[in-house]
């Protein structure tokens, strides 16, 4: 040290980190005192302390920009996950997407938006006389379907069958691999239906062939609804899959946490569907990106009726529904709504939680309920118990009820001014749909679960009896 002299020696401002010619008071960069100074040290550790602490300054610029990069894109990413979740900005629904069938098809169970089960000319009503019956292997649970003048309907003997409709004549059969209670349906020159063997099948309306099989895990209860060229089921391995009508490849899936035996409906853009774990869905129906998840507390068994915006559909512990089809779901919202519903129970002046996003308004009905819903105009029919009941949806008030000797468990068909629904005691009821006076019924072999279709002054049901009636 002492070879080296004095104007050779720094001293390191213990402020800024920079160096200072030795003997100096205050720092030259900072004004820092410099008194009482460290150790000096040579040019040459100067130059070595300089180093690291350009080195110190870049990496911490670097880890800077690192933290205002990912908190910037933590952000976008915040910002555009609650687009896409929680808004249309993203992913705005296709509002011109819907299930309702052109002539001669039918997309859904029972047929339309409305759940009419209802198709051809109304002018004629059937008045409870035979036209033909057909018998197959086993009770008959599917609903049928009406096009082109067969009739299709599934049976528990394994089959799907095609019937002449003016006649009963079998036109062809199609053997699964076990039960087919699904209902079928008709879209540009194919039938679709699912079977307990876990498949969707996809065959030609005309000759029966087998065009393609779609397989899940476990049985395929749901009846398919047909969507710009998109087929939408549920089934019992929990998932609602969107699958390609014309290659019957998979799409996407969700899973709704529970058999989704409901039948699916695709109104603006949007496919609903109840699930058995005791909620409902609304999902994109491009995309499967989940709207609305609707606590219901009970099983959605029975399918969902769309009337504009507005759906319709009974839950297993008797109460009638009606959700707001377009609203979505909040942010863990089945998740904060009891803590909130708690908190203002025991301290009232903090704010009310608000209600379940989407709901409108429900209705006791009676006990457990697997009845779909049909709407004509202002007027919702369903079965409830023994019973067909007519609903005011203006007013949420019951109209009339008619009983029935057993469970409906079958969905009520609308033609006119006529309701048809078949009941456990074996009957096929038609009900006036403004009085609920009974017009006709007419007797099978066995329950009725099948839900009637109406087309060309005919209608159609199965029974467990195994046999498929045709009643002009």
């Amino acid at each position: 040290m002492n070879s080296v002299s004095e104007a050779e020696l720094w001293v390191i401002c213990p402020v800024c980190r920079k160096g200072n010619p030795a003997g100096t008071r205050f720092c030259q960069h900072c004004w820092g005192a410099l008194i009482p100074q460290d150790s000096p040290i040579t040019a040459e550790e100067l130059k070595e302390v300089n180093r690291r602490r350009e080195a110190y300054l870049k990496r911490k610029k670097v880890i800077r920009l690192a933290i205002i990069g990912f908190t910037s894109l933590a952000i976008v990413a915040c910002i555009y996950l609650s687009l896409r979740n929680f808004t249309d900005t993203v992913f705005k629904p296709l509002e011109e997407v819907n299930s309702n069938p052109l002539p001669g098809e039918w997309t859904m169970f029972r047929h339309d938006l409305f759940r009419s089960g209802s198709a051809g000319p109304g002018s004629i009503l059937p008045q409870g006389t035979l036209k033909w019956v057909f018998s197959t292997g086993a009770p008959v649970h599917s609903s049928p379907a009406v096009a082109d003048g067969i009739v299709y309907i599934g049976s528990q003997d394994y089959k799907l069958y095609a019937l002449d409709a003016e006649t009963g004549a079998k036109r062809w059969e199609y053997e699964t691999g076990s039960w087919v209670e699904s209902s079928p349906t008709i879209a540009n020159g194919v039938v679709y239906f699912g079977s307990n063997d876990g498949g969707l099948y996809a065959l030609d309306m005309h000759s029966g062939e087998k065009l393609w099989d779609f397989k899940t895990r476990y049985p395929v209860r749901s009846s398919a609804a047909v969507a710009n060229g998109v087929i939408y089921f549920g089934s019992d391995d929990y998932y609602l899959y969107a699958v390609d009508a014309g290659e019957g490849t998979k799409l996407w899936s969700y899973d709704t946490g529970s058999p989704a035996v409901s039948s699916p409906v695709v109104a603006n853009g949007i496919v609903y569907i109840g699930g058995g774990g005791g909620y409902s869905y609304a999902l994109n129906c491009l995309n499967g990106q989940r709207r609305l998840r609707f606590r219901t507390h009970y099983a959605v068994f029975s399918s969902p009726a769309v009337s504009d915006k507005t759906i319709y559909f009974a839950i297993d512990n008797g109460y009638l529904y009606a959700v707001d089809g377009m609203a979505r779901t909040w942010l863990q919202e089945h998740g904060i709504r009891p803590y909130w519903a708690q908190l203002w129970a025991m301290m009232p002046w903090l704010p009310q939680p608000p209600l379940q996003s989407g709901f409108l308004w429900s209705l006791q009905m009676g006990r457990g309920e697997t009845s779909s819903p049909v709407i004509v105009g202002n007027i919702l029919y369903m079965g409830s118990d023994n019973r067909l009941v007519a609903v005011d949806l203006q007013s949420h008030t019951v109209l009339w009820e008619f009983e029935t000797g057993g469970a409906v468990r079958s969905s009520p068909a609308v033609a006119g001014s006529v309701v048809f629904v078949g009941s456990t005691d074996g009957r096929l009821y038609a009900v006036d749909a403004a009085t609920g006076e009974k017009l006709w019924d007419f007797l099978t072999g066995d329950k009725i679960t099948s839900s009637p279709a109406v087309a060309n002054g005919v209608v159609y049901v199965g029974s467990h009896d195994g046999n498929v009636y045709a009643i002009e």
